[in-house]
């Protein structure tokens, strides 16, 4: 707001008037204004300035001595002092805009709206500015009409109506008849005002210069830099007409999406006869002003449903067509006085036509801020092009609630107001202890680093919409009536599968004969509504022979999946996790057999002195159980990742050590976590980095607990609902833990997704269950394990953005950019060498490659654990030579582990059909899975944002296999039988 005015019984205090006042008398003193003066008559716009000035000066004063005088009256007599106040000065505010006219006028129109913030003197005199200015003379309109339109008046109109409808800021409005006896009216352009409207501009673009330079916290140019773009053509009523005819055809259909006329809108819009740059002609309807409230009660409309009808013409323009006018003050509303007294929208000069991505983007935030989706709403920011200078999600929430917040009649105002000072108040602090700046510094220091110009008049109309509200005593739930709106938006395009969306699976090259199979066959899974994003890529001899990317990120997030979007891969994790325990223990810094409590001694206590490393990795430490009850009673407790190793060190064990193997679902990672930490001495995601996100160059593409900055990168997570049904019919099943079975992850599966969609849940450390990764980065881990920590030839470079361009952890643009700094330590080695493959014998390619530009180099790289993160020593990520049969607890490691089990030491072991062991890996709820086979030296990784349970992997997995003729693992290939004649519809779920 350019200016708020105190409610009565409140002292005038307020930071913004000062700011209004002041920078208007700094303006004054401005280099600009000598400047400007040349360019329109020095009289003229010295007088208009004078004017602006000498009445910021007497109202600033007025206030001022009221504060004062307030302090020696009696708190009786108070609120008629303020009351007389508001009057005077708002009579005041009202003699100048009428005299200025111009962009003044435009000011008045808007705060009139503002009954929601302002006092009701304010609204009651300003509002004569959205159609009761004093008309230009009828001689003045007369000879604009002819200049015109080129012929008589006489020649025109059977009849002329002397006395205007209305007068706004830019024209006004005659009521005649055609010469054909059609009932019309006539708005007539005010002659000179577009010199005054232009000149207004360049000094209202000058005063924002001038404020932004004195106190950045308030930067308007991207304010008055749209309105500058968008202001202008209200001056072309040519423009106006095609407008008009755009939204009346706009509003009068349905939407392509809409088949069931849920978001039909039932207003009415004048057609248009005939238009020139000065003069629009448009069909007469008869109605009722809006703020003509005695006419609007004889005629019994219900004032409710009137502007909700409204709302929803606006919400319809804005999120479903993308074009909408921009100027909703209640001048430019009329009721119909027929039954049942319909909604008129006139005058169509400001309107903003919006991209189809910000039109997303936009709908994208209106329903995060309704669903409280920190992740969606920092996203949509990004989408739009709206950077901010730090991490403040819970505070840009808040904000973002207010913007859509339920409208209040306009006796709420005050109680409005003061809320908003309060939070104003608590997000300085905020933002304050953050950025670690005194007050003063708090105060000048804005958050906003880049503001899109698209959203200027978005912000503007949903302002209007709620001043009209209030101005019209009514409760608006902006939520409710939006939100079909809005979700049409996007779920229109979600629901355009692969038949419909030639564009569904991301246009990379296709490497090989099988990928473009695999392609085929995504189509099919697509059409099905089985798949809705979906990432795979797979590595064959130390090659990517797979890199394909397909459907949306979200059910309400559109955008196409891309190779290097993140993918929420739930237990998937405990295979990173897991990999990070063996590469400690290549370094020398733990051991399997040790005792857990030797590396970490809070942990020994309750009977656990018995459990060592390989227990853990095993799942047979017997706390397959612990903390279940505790994040089912509080499930945020599991983002606490101190907290919840404090209690996992606490708990006691249910059953001996290495007696038995039940699946350790959540404890398995804070376990590993513990261990991690206290043998390396540093902090878990230090390790992750350290051990395989540097050395593998897949920075920005794996997470376990993700940094603020990629948001936008994110897939949202959604449930197969066919197929919680048929688990929630299967029984039981051996090795899972009692608070971990099949019953209870069908309503894991159905709950999840909104837990794990959270900001809270995908930053937090969670080992075990919230992975966040690319298919690509997770295969290159995968494609590395395979050949005994052999780092693979760089990814494709004809895949964009190429692995490893991203910032592992992202920066905010500070205040005033430092210097770059050289050599930098996160600098990122493009040139990797790889001699370790080398002497690999060629096993025989079972596909056929399509060649692409690329050279292929092979190379190693390892960061040792006490080593400079700049010292890339060319080894590779494991040295011992059995680091396979560490991973499969197998050959020297089978002692560590239980005989018969389906774990090894950290990931799930992998059958063939006829019960050979032929590989590793790592699957998570909901279909995610990273895998690798060693003896064919291939990975594989699959992830996806519909959870199902197994039988979108399957099939692919199933497909891969087949034409690579490598061995399908047991695992996958239940999925393509039944279990019984019982449960001919049931399938075992993958879930580990």
């Amino acid at each position: 707001m350019p200016l708020f005015l105190p409610q009565r019984s409140r002292p005038f205090r307020r930071r913004p008037v000062w700011v209004f006042f002041h920078s208007i008398i700094q303006y004054l003193l401005n280099i600009q204004f000598a400047r400007n003066l040349i360019h329109m008559g020095w009289g003229n716009i010295y007088k208009r300035r004078v004017k602006v000035f000498t009445l910021a000066i007497l109202i600033y004063i007025d206030y001022k001595v009221l504060q004062h005088r307030e302090k020696w009256t009696k708190n009786s007599k108070r609120a008629d002092l303020w009351d007389k106040a508001h009057e005077r000065n708002a009579r005041r505010v009202l003699k100048l805009i009428v005299q200025l006219e111009g962009l003044w006028v435009k000011l008045g129109q808007y705060l009139s709206t503002r009954a929601d913030v302002l006092p009701p003197a304010y609204i009651r005199l300003l509002k004569q500015l959205q159609d009761s200015l004093p008309p230009r003379p009828l001689k003045e309109v007369c000879q604009t009409i002819t200049t015109e339109l080129g012929k008589s008046m006489a020649d025109l109109f059977q009849n002329f109506d002397n006395t205007p409808l209305a007068t706004a800021s830019i024209a006004q409005v005659h009521r005649a008849t055609l010469a054909d006896g059609q009932e019309v009216v006539v708005k007539v352009q005010h002659e000179g005002i577009k010199e005054i409207i232009l000149e207004d501009l360049k000094n209202a673009k000058s005063i924002i210069d001038w404020i932004a330079w004195a106190e950045p916290q308030y930067d308007f140019n991207p304010m008055i830099d749209e309105w500058c773009k968008e202001a202008p053509k209200e001056l072309d009523f040519n423009h106006e007409a095609e407008n008009t005819r755009k939204v009346s055809r706009n509003l009068g259909c349905k939407s392509n999406c809409d088949d069931n006329n849920i978001n039909r809108v039932d207003v009415l819009i004048p057609e248009v006869i005939m238009s020139t740059e000065k003069v629009l002609i448009l069909e007469y309807m008869d109605g009722v002003r809006l703020n003509d409230s005695e006419s609007l009660q004889a005629l019994g409309v219900d004032k409710q449903k009137l502007v909700e009808e409204i709302t929803r013409a606006y919400a319809h323009q804005i999120y479903v067509d993308g074009f909408f006018n921009g100027d909703p003050h209640p001048g430019n509303f009329l009721v119909s006085k027929a039954p049942p007294h319909r909604p008129i929208l006139l005058d169509f000069g400001l309107t903003k036509k919006l991209s189809f991505p910000m039109k997303q983007a936009l709908a994208k935030m209106f329903l995060a801020s309704a669903e409280g989706d920190h992740v969606a709403l920092l996203s949509s920011f990004a989408e739009m092009g709206l950077k901010l200078r730090l991490d403040i999600p819970e505070q840009v929430m808040e904000i973002s609630s207010v913007f859509f917040r339920n409208s209040t009649p306009a006796n709420e105002a005050y109680q409005t107001m003061k809320s908003f000072a309060e939070r104003r108040s608590k997000n300085l602090k905020v933002l304050q202890e953050k950025m670690k700046l005194n007050e003063k510094e708090v105060k000048r220091f804005n958050p906003v680093d880049a503001f899109p110009g698209d959203i200027i008049i978005f912000s503007r109309v949903i302002n209007l919409l709620r001043g009209l509200s209030s101005t019209m005593d009514v409760r608006i739930v902006y939520v409710d009536i939006m939100r079909p709106f809005a979700e049409s938006v996007l779920q229109c395009n979600v629901n355009r599968g692969p038949a419909f969306n030639a564009n569904w699976i991301h246009d990379t090259p296709v490497l090989s004969d099988v990928e473009d199979k695999l392609r085929k066959l995504l189509i099919e899974l697509g059409n099905a509504d089985k798949v809705l994003g979906i990432q795979v890529c797979a590595y064959k001899d130390g090659e990517v022979i797979i890199d394909t990317a397909a459907g949306v990120l979200g059910r309400y997030d559109p955008r196409p999946v891309l190779p290097d979007s993140l993918f929420p891969v739930f237990s998937v994790s405990k295979g990173i996790t897991a990999g990070m325990v063996h590469w400690l223990v290549d370094k020398g810094k733990l051991k399997l057999e040790e005792k857990v409590g030797n590396i970490w001694p809070e942990f020994e206590s309750n009977g656990k002195d018995k459990i060592r490393v390989h227990h853990v990795l095993n799942h047979t430490s017997g706390l397959h159980n612990a903390l279940a009850s505790l994040t089912r009673e509080n499930p945020l407790l599991m983002t606490d990742w101190d907290a919840c190793l404090n209690f996992i060190a606490e708990m006691a064990p249910e059953t001996e050590p290495g007696r038995e193997q039940l699946y350790h679902y959540l404890s398995f990672g804070w376990l590993c976590g513990g261990i991690i930490e206290h043998a390396s001495r540093k902090k878990f995601q230090e390790i992750l980095e350290e051990a395989f996100i540097r050395p593998l160059n897949i920075d920005g593409e794996l997470y376990i607990g993700i940094p603020p900055g990629v948001e936008s990168r994110l897939a949202t997570l959604t449930s197969d609902l066919d197929d919680i049904k048929k688990l929630s019919e299967a029984s039981g099943r051996p090795g899972l833990p009692s608070s971990f079975q099949l019953q209870d992850v069908s309503q894991m599966a159905a709950t999840l997704p909104a837990l794990f969609n959270t900001l809270h849940a995908r930053r937090a450390i969670i080992p075990a269950a919230n992975g966040h990764c690319s298919a690509r980065a997770l295969a290159r881990y995968y494609a590395a394990l395979v050949d005994q920590g052999a780092i693979p030839p760089p990814h494709s470079s004809s895949t964009q953005p190429q692995l490893g361009s991203h910032p592992h952890i992202p920066e905010f643009q500070s205040q005033k950019p430092t210097k770059k700094q050289k050599g930098s330590k996160h600098a990122h080695n493009t040139d990797r060498s790889n001699s370790s493959n080398s002497s690999r014998e060629d096993s025989g390619k079972t596909y056929t490659g399509i060649p692409t530009d690329d050279s292929n180099c092979n190379g190693t790289i390892s960061v040792a654990i006490d080593g400079s993160d700049n010292d890339r020593k060319s080894v590779k990520l494991f040295s011992n030579s059995r680091i396979h049969d560490a991973f499969m607890g197998v050959g020297e490691y089978e002692n560590l582990t239980l005989p018969g089990g389906q774990f090894g030491l950290g990931f799930k072991r992998s059958y063939s059909e006829d019960g050979n062991l032929v590989g590793f890996g790592h699957s998570g709820m909901g279909g995610s899975t990273g895998y690798c086979d060693i003896k064919h030296r291939f990975a594989i990784a699959v992830t996806l944002n519909k959870m199902n349970f197994g039988g979108v992997t399957a099939k692919v997995m199933q497909l891969v296999c087949s034409e690579l003729n490598i061995p399908l693992p047991a695992d996958f290939y239940r999925f393509t039988e039944r279990i019984n004649d019982d449960e001919s519809n049931v399938v075992r779920p993958l879930i580990n």
